[in-house]
C-alpha cells in the first residue's frame, strides 16, 4: 500500500526521524492559517507547496490547468494562496503518471529548510528495502540526492552504496557510522546522520514496510539531517497489525477497477494486454500469462479468484475483466484441488447465462477434481464456450480467436 508524502513523514516522525515539518490542506481557504501555524512552530518565512499524489517526479511535473509544477517555493506568506491555487484541484502529470494527469486533492505546505548558514546544504539519497537476492534488508544510499536513482545507477553506479543488515543482529552502530562516512560527513553532521539512519531503519521494521525512500535526505547549513521527502510502501500482508496505517489508504489514488476487485475479495492487477485471465493461484496465473504471451496474445490482467468460484464470484470477475475495452478474449484456467471443477463449471455456466450475450470469446480449461464432469457440463450447456483440456490447447484457441 502506497502512502502520501505527508503520511510517510508522520510515520517517520513517530519513530524519531527528523523531518521537514508541514501542514496538509485540501482547501485554498485553509492555506493561510496552515502557513501561519507552521511559521509559529518552525519560524519559517518561506514555504514549499507540494502536490500530494502517489507518483514521483512532482517537482518536474506540470499541472495541466495552470502550468504550475507540483512542488513550488512560496517566498512569503502572501504568496501561499496563489501557489496553492496553482496546484490544488488540478491534474498533475509526471514521468510516473503514464501521460495521464492525477487529480491533486491535497497539498502539503512545508517549511523551507534550505536556509542560509555556516555551510552549504547537501542532498543525499537513502532507501530501505528488501534485497530478495540476498534475502536481507538493505540500506541503499548515495551522495547524489535529489536525482532519479535510476539515472545515478546508469551513469555513476560507483556512487551508489549498499549496506546489508544481518537479521540475526539487526542494524549495528558501525554500519550507521560507515554510511555517514561514505556520505562524506564528519563532526556534528556525522552524529546526526547515524541517529537518522538508526531511526529510519526502526521505522521501516516497525511498520512492516516494503520500502522507505527518502530523496532527498538533507544536511542543512547548520548540520541537521532532515527527511525532505518520503516515499513509503507498506506491506499489505502486515496491515492487520497496524490499523492506524491501514486507515491511511487513499483509494482515489488507486485504479478504480483494482479497488472494486479488492472489495469483492478478488486479487486483481490490470495489465496492458488483450486477453483476460481468470485463474486460482498466483503460480497458475503466471503460467497462464506466459502461455498467452507465447500464443501471440498479451495478458490484460492478473485475476485470482482464490479457493471459491461460484456463479456470483465468477460473474463479478467477468464484470471486472470486461471493464477493459482492450479485452478481446477471456481464458479461464483453474485447477480443482479443494474446489471441485464441476462446481466451477456450474459457476461459469450460470454467470455466462446472466450476461445473456457474452461480448468476447470465452475459453475454459478446468483440471483436477471432477475435471471430466466439468468439461461435460460446459459442453452440454449449449453456450458459446470453448472448452479445452490441455494448456497447449488453450494457447492454440487463444491464438485462433485473436487471429
Amino acid at each position: 500500500m502506497n502512502l502520501h508524502e505527508y503520511q510517510g513523514k508522520s510515520i517517520l516522525k513517530s519513530f524519531g526521524v527528523a523531518i521537514q515539518e508541514g501542514r496538509v490542506v485540501d482547501k485554498v481557504e485553509d492555506a493561510q492559517a496552515a502557513a501561519k501555524e507552521l511559521s509559529a512552530e518552525t519560524g519559517t518565512e518561506w514555504y514549499v507547496v507540494k502536490a500530494q499524489i502517489h507518483a514521483g517526479g512532482r517537482g518536474k511535473g506540470t499541472v495541466e490547468e495552470t502550468g504550475s509544477h507540483g512542488v513550488v517555493l512560496a517566498k512569503g506568506i502572501d504568496k501561499v494562496d496563489d501557489t496553492v491555487k496553482g496546484i490544488l484541484g488540478g491534474h498533475l502529470t509526471t514521468a510516473q503518471t503514464n501521460g495521464v494527469g492525477k487529480l491533486v486533492n491535497k497539498v502539503l505546505i512545508a517549511e523551507d529548510v534550505y536556509y542560509p548558514g555556516a555551510s552549504e546544504p547537501s542532498e543525499f539519497y537513502m532507501s530501505v528495502l528488501l534485497d530478495r537476492g540476498a534475502g536481507r534488508n538493505i540500506i541503499m544510499y548515495s551522495t547524489e540526492g535529489g536525482m532519479d536513482i535510476e539515472t545515478v545507477a546508469e551513469e555513476t553506479p560507483h556512487l551508489i552504496f549498499k549496506e546489508e543488515i544481518d537479521p540475526r543482529v539487526g542494524l549495528q552502530g558501525f554500519q550507521t557510522r560507515k554510511i555517514a562516512f561514505n556520505l562524506g560527513l564528519s563532526g556534528q553532521a556525522m552524529k546526526q546522520m547515524t541517529k537518522f539512519v538508526s531511526a529510519l531503519y526502526a521505522a521501516y521494521e516497525g511498520c512492516d514496510a516494503a520500502m522507505f525512500e527518502i530523496n532527498p535526505v538533507l544536511k542543512t547549513s547548520d548540520d541537521k539531517i532532515i527527511a525532505v521527502d518520503a516515499k513509503v510502501t507498506l506491506d499489505g500482508s502486515g496491515l492487520f497489525r497496524h490499523a492506524e496505517y491501514a486507515a491511511m489508504r487513499d483509494k482515489t489514488e488507486e485504479d478504480a477497477t483494482e479497488v472494486e476487485a479488492d472489495e469483492a475479495g478478488l486479487n486483481f492487477v490490470k495489465l496492458d494486454g488483450n486477453v483476460g485471465c481468470m485463474v486460482n493461484g498466483a503460480g497458475l496465473a503466471m503460467a497462464t500469462m506466459d502461455i498467452i504471451k507465447l500464443s501471440g496474445g498479451n495478458p490484460a490482467n492478473f485475476l485470482d479468484v482464490g479457493g471459491t468460484a461460484d456463479a456470483e464470484r465468477v460473474e463479478k470477475a467477468f464484470n471486472i475483466i470486461l471493464k477493459d475495452e482492450n479485452v478481446k478474449a477471456i481464458l479461464i484456467n483453474i485447477f480443482g484441488g479443494i474446489v471441485r471443477c464441476d462446481r466451477v463449471a456450474q459457476g461459469v455456466v450460470d454467470a455466462y447465462k446472466n450476461f445473456g450475450s457474452f461480448p468476447v470469446p470465452l475459453i475454459v480449461r478446468l483440471q483436477g477434481t471432477n475435471a471430466e464432469e466439468a468439461k461435460q457440463l460446459i459442453d452440454d450447456s449449449g453456450l458459446d464456450v470453448i472448452s479445452v483440456v490441455q494448456l497447449q490447447d488453450a494457447a492454440d484457441k487463444v491464438k485462433e480467436v485473436l487471429a
